[in-house]
């Protein structure tokens, strides 16, 4: 069974910066690619950012491209997400998502594991 935990939501000021992190556990957790979803009030669960099982490719969404990056540890088993040049808009609960098939989804249901997500709020 694959468990994931983020932290390092918080509160911020715009153009500060925050670092989220997941750290997850399973056996072939390591394996899988990772990806980071966020949701703001009344708004739906939307992709962020992507990273395959290697590190070696990343996606981003366009509202984010330039300001956040998306990295791993596989064997620490962590994901993190350093978000820069904060903006209000990029307020939501962020979640880390896990996807045990091959490929590298942005396709939120394609995921398979999810995690319980953290709260960013940006200050304007």
């Amino acid at each position: 069974q694959v468990q994931l935990v983020e932290t390092g939501g918080g509160l911020v000021q715009a153009g500060g910066s925050l670092r989220l992190s997941c750290a997850a556990s399973g056996r072939t957790v390591g394996a899988y690619a990772k990806a980071w979803f966020r949701q703001a009030p009344g708004k739906e669960r939307e992709f962020v950012a992507a990273i395959s099982w290697s590190g070696s490719t990343v996606y981003y969404a366009d509202s984010v491209k330039g300001r956040f990056t998306i990295s791993r540890e596989n064997g620490k088993r962590m994901v993190y997400l350093q978000m820069n040049s904060l903006k209000p808009e990029d307020t939501a609960v962020y979640y880390c998502a896990a996807d045990r098939n091959s490929g590298l989804p942005v396709e939120l249901r394609e995921y398979d594991f999810w995690g319980q997500g953290t709260q960013v709020t940006v200050s304007s």
